[in-house]
């Protein structure tokens, strides 16, 4: 099988290397996820500007946001999104045991709680997450907006599951402990 490698940056087209360069500046290091990503400059400017739009008037605190794509990076078992999110999750003020807690498919605040059941039955059964999981969303006080917004969170954290689901490249975060 053909091994996959993390580009150098010189190796991208112009277009993708002024984007990891902007990621650079904000992250202060290009993720091996978003340079190998890079190999299309399509998909990788696509990926960040639909989760710059999620972040802008979202239903969702960037809090929120890391618990969704932790719970969703445990479902499609991605120990690069794992890795990353847990890091992200604790930088956003979660504990490691919080984020052990998501990651098992729960959360002790009933509203987040929610979010998160929803999450993972979206991400468990192919998108459709069942009565049940969308009556307990819609009962802990989210709307229609937060339901779409959440749909593409799963899609959006799913697509880069599926990146190194199908790449293997190296994980550059410190990894996330074992459940």
């Amino acid at each position: 099988m053909k091994t996959i490698s993390v580009p150098e940056k010189e190796q991208l087209s112009f277009g993708t290397q002024s984007i990891l360069e902007s990621v650079e500046k904000k992250m202060g290091k290009i993720p091996n996820l978003y340079a190998t990503i890079g190999y299309s400059s399509s998909a990788l400017k696509s990926m960040l500007e639909t989760e710059a739009s999620l972040a802008h008037d979202s239903s969702f605190t960037a809090k929120e946001r890391e618990a969704i794509n932790l719970i969703v990076s445990q479902v499609n078992e991605c120990d690069y999104c794992l890795a990353a999110h847990t890091t992200l999750a604790k930088m956003r003020g979660f504990t490691e045991e919080d984020t052990l807690e998501i990651r098992k498919g729960s959360f002790s605040e009933v509203k987040l709680d929610a979010a998160i059941k929803l999450a993972h039955s979206i991400a468990n059964n192919k998108g459709n997450a069942g009565n049940g999981a969308l009556e307990n969303f819609f009962n802990a006080g989210y709307d229609e907006k937060a339901l779409v917004e959440l749909t593409a969170l799963v899609a959006l954290r799913s697509f880069t599951n599926y990146v190194f689901a199908n790449t293997q490249i190296p994980i550059d975060f410190p990894l996330a402990q074992a459940i």
